[in-house]
């Protein structure tokens, strides 16, 4: 039986090799509290993950975006109903995306702009692609890394991140001769609820570098093809 068309819209954009990929049942979501940000958090959940560096804001930006967040979070809890998983990550996505803003102007100093140290970065996503995850598409950009992936259920979220970031910041610190913090303490998880919702983000992960004016930018991947033809439009909040 041929697919209905709200099935075959779903699945546009999205490369074969992913398609299929995120299908989380809401049921299952538990909710972590681990700093400024909550974590919605499925067994075998597909993610998209957003890490920076520790300099890559500056503090007085950080602070009017959480505030921004804060009153609009008290402003939708004041009415009758409380705020539902959906509409709570629908807040911290448009949170997210504010960020980048600021992101892609390349503050701080910017080292992942050193090939030695995107290359590390890189590197330590596919170390554990197949093992602990399925990779979906990536993007180091000069400060900050995207990632798209689905996790399997020996893994858990925060120790794959944890295993970025640290492995990372000593390899990266070695090879800059630096000390010290290298990536903020807080990241970003977005667990990917449909097919449509997928195809927008990995649109999104694959034209970051376009956006930030990044010409010939080479720290982009998506599985099943080739970065720069999954150009699209920004992820749109429905």
């Amino acid at each position: 039986m041929p697919p209905k068309n709200n099935e075959r819209d779903r699945s546009a954009g999205v490369p074969p090799a992913v398609a299929g990929a995120s299908r989380p049942r809401f049921g299952a979501i538990t909710i972590r509290d681990r700093g400024r940000l909550p974590h919605w958090e499925y067994e075998t959940g597909t993610y998209f993950v957003t890490f920076r560096l520790a300099d890559s804001l500056p503090t007085q930006v950080v602070k009017k975006l959480d505030a921004e967040l804060a009153l609009i979070s008290k402003r939708v809890s004041d009415k009758a109903q409380p705020l539902t998983i959906y509409e709570s990550r629908r807040l911290k996505l448009l949170h997210t995306f504010k960020i980048e803003k600021y992101l892609d102007a390349g503050y701080g100093q910017c080292h992942l702009r050193d090939p030695r140290v995107a290359e590390v970065v890189a590197d330590a996503l596919r170390h554990f692609d197949g093992k602990k995850y399925r990779l979906i598409a990536w993007c180091v950009m000069p400060n900050h890394v995207h990632v798209v992936f689905q996790m399997f259920p020996s893994a858990e979220l925060a120790e794959v991140v944890h295993s970025w970031k640290s492995f990372t910041a000593k390899a990266a610190n070695r090879l800059l001769n630096l000390s010290g913090t290298f990536w903020e303490r807080e990241y970003y998880d977005h667990l990917v609820r449909d097919q449509e919702e997928l195809g927008r983000i990995i649109r999104y992960v694959a034209r970051n570098p376009e956006k930030a004016r990044l010409k010939q930018w080479p720290w982009v991947w998506v599985c099943g093809q080739d970065a720069r033809t999954t150009a699209g439009e920004t992820p749109a909040l429905r």
